[in-house]
């Protein structure tokens, strides 16, 4: 259950925002001072931010850090429910039209709130608007922005959601609030992914989702966290996939396409699987793991790697952790 750490009182006295910021806290001790910066340098007045300490292990270290802020934030504790969960329960108590998303270690621009919101107010039946970012935190990613990693090409819909045409950042998503309820919130099952699923069954329902290109926030992105974060993302993604199978109502395009990407994310799934079995020296495991992925892609690489296998496992573990090295020093 939900507790407010913040009286609610004080903030609904007020006239009601146009914009509610949720920012779900977990281990943000270290950014979340950064971070509500950011939204009280916001140009655009009509706001209201709410924090969610999300079971937080610096829980702590977290009320120090948010000590300055507690006058000016709704902040709510709840046990750990994982990002979507704190951001449902953020939601639930919004009270502005609109809804604001921002990672407790991402920020935002000044006229971040205020760009958005005009280019919503330009179309009153748009749904969910999201804008680019400069990604920091990772040498490797500095001057580049999330869009030239991940860039949006045409029209957001369910099927260029499916097919990866379009990638929505979170933390540069304004959406109605009501939008957000009517397709169910966040799916608190999955821990990773949790936004592509509400912005598919968002999209599933008609809703309109469009995007600018202007860069409005700074998004971090750890040095190396992308192998770790890998096989998490890839089995939510599956598990969101099928999901979708069973519970949307599908035309039989849209069915066609999803079984596709289905096949395809768990072809990529076992891929994976199989390099890390073959890293941690389990040969036998990745050689089915490699059989599999090979049904989908059935190429002549992955042949040579199963006989390899099944010949000089141990060379071959060794061979792949040189290349491995020397990708990674690249």
């Amino acid at each position: 259950m939900p507790l407010r750490d913040s009286p609610r009182q004080a903030f609904s006295d007020a006239a009601p925002p146009a914009v509610s910021v949720v920012i779900p806290a977990y281990n943000a001790a270290g950014s979340i001072g950064e971070c509500l910066d950011s939204v009280f340098a916001q140009t655009f007045p009509s706001y209201e931010a709410i924090v969610v300490n999300d079971g937080s292990p610096d829980t702590a270290d977290l009320d120090r850090a948010l000590s300055p802020y507690r006058e000016s934030i709704l902040y709510i504790k709840q046990e750990n429910r994982g990002p979507g969960g704190a951001r449902n329960a953020a939601i639930k108590e919004a009270r502005g039209e609109y809804v604001a998303f921002l990672d407790s270690d991402d920020t935002w621009l000044p006229h971040y709130l205020a760009e958005q919101m005009r280019v919503l107010g330009q179309d009153r039946t748009l749904d969910v608007v999201y804008a680019d970012a400069f990604l920091f935190g990772d040498p490797a990613q500095a001057g580049r922005t999330f869009m030239q990693n991940s860039p949006s090409r045409g029209p957001v819909t369910f099927e260029s959601l499916l097919r990866g045409k379009c990638h929505v950042i979170t933390s540069c998503v304004v959406a109605r609030r009501a939008t957000l309820i009517d397709a169910g919130l966040f799916d608190e099952e999955y821990f990773h992914a949790e936004d592509f699923d509400l912005w598919l069954r968002v999209a599933h329902r008609g809703g309109r989702i469009s995007y600018h290109e202007q860069v409005l926030a700074r998004h971090r992105k750890g040095a190396g966290s992308l192998s770790g974060e890998t096989p998490r993302m890839l089995s939510s993604a599956t598990g969101i996939l099928r999901k979708a199978l069973r519970a949307l109502d599908l035309s039989s395009d849209q069915r066609d396409l999803l079984t596709t990407q289905l096949a395809e994310c768990e072809a990529f799934a076992d891929l994976e699987s199989g390099k890390r079995q073959l890293m941690g020296g389990q040969y036998g495991e990745a050689a089915e793991a490699f059989r599999r992925a090979n049904r989908y892609y059935r190429k002549g690489e992955l042949k040579v790697l199963l006989v390899a296998l099944r010949i000089a496992p141990g060379l071959l573990r060794r061979v792949y952790q040189r290349v491995r090295g020397q990708t990674v020093k690249r």
